[in-house]
């Protein structure tokens, strides 16, 4: 009886919607006066995990009407030279390293600040590929 009831609740979280709204407490711990349910507005949608491979986007509709290009997967970066100034299109020959996070690094994940190394040399990410749709970096 007791696994029946535990089962039906982990249902119900994996069911609710992450959201983008205030915390539930302040920073000193102290929780916050309820005041309403969660807004549609305000709902979190899956992260982007970009990885190199064959390209692949998507175009995805935001509030406003406005779009944002998701990129899931891309073996291409726009590389600049910060000596030069001079931007080329590079082939990223493998992952480094990505500072963000732990998880991250170990499943090759691309974000912004990740580290790969091109055929110029190593690169760092300056632009946000799960919201950009498209992989920026600079010559490190």
């Amino acid at each position: 009886m007791y696994l029946f009831s535990y089962e039906k609740i982990l249902k119900k979280v994996q069911k609710m919607a992450r959201s983008q709204a205030r915390s539930k407490r302040k920073y000193t711990g102290k929780k916050y006066r309820h005041f309403r349910k969660k807004r549609k507005r305000e709902i979190e949608r899956p992260p982007i995990m970009t990885e190199i491979g064959t390209e692949k986007k998507k175009k995805q509709r935001i509030m406003g009407g406005n779009h944002k290009l998701k990129l899931f997967s891309s073996s291409f970066i726009n590389v600049t030279d910060p000596k030069t100034h001079k931007t080329q299109k590079v082939k990223i020959m493998g992952f480094e390293d990505n500072t963000a996070s732990k998880d991250l690094n170990r499943r090759h994940i691309l974000t912004k600040g990740a580290l790969v190394k091109t055929e110029l040399g190593n690169a760092r990410i300056t632009s946000r590929p799960g919201q950009d749709g498209q992989l920026n970096g600079i010559l490190v």
